[in-house]
């Protein structure tokens, strides 16, 4: 069973054993048996988080199952990447080295033939 804190208005925090089913409700004090709200409490470091970092920690975790979407803009700012040479090996190399075969299956000449380049 997890410990989970919780505080209590009159002696403050306190913490006890609970199942996960019972995670959201209060628990008693040990002190009074006063029911106590359950709290979350958050390292420091959270709290002294710049507030882009933090913006960006956000954004990345509403963003993180969403598919991403081919727009007008976003593929001119690949190409402009692509200009400025984005560290991929392809473009270094002059472009792709994929083959066809005559029967229309595609051919990779390298060592690895198993991996699909980008």
């Amino acid at each position: 069973m997890p410990v989970y804190d919780y505080k209590c208005a009159e002696h403050g925090l306190f913490y006890e054993l609970a199942a996960m089913d019972d995670s959201a409700k209060p628990a008693k004090c040990p002190k009074c048996d006063a029911l106590s709200a359950r709290v979350i409490m958050l390292p420091p470091s959270v709290l002294d988080m710049a507030a882009e970092t933090k913006q960006a920690i956000e954004r990345n975790e509403r963003a993180r199952h969403e598919p991403q979407h081919s727009t007008a803009d976003t593929r001119a700012e690949n190409a402009e990447k692509v200009k400025k040479g984005c560290g991929c090996t392809h473009t270094k190399r002059g472009g792709s080295k994929l083959f066809y075969t005559a029967s229309g299956e595609k051919m990779f000449p390298s060592m690895r033939p198993w991996m699909i380049s980008h």
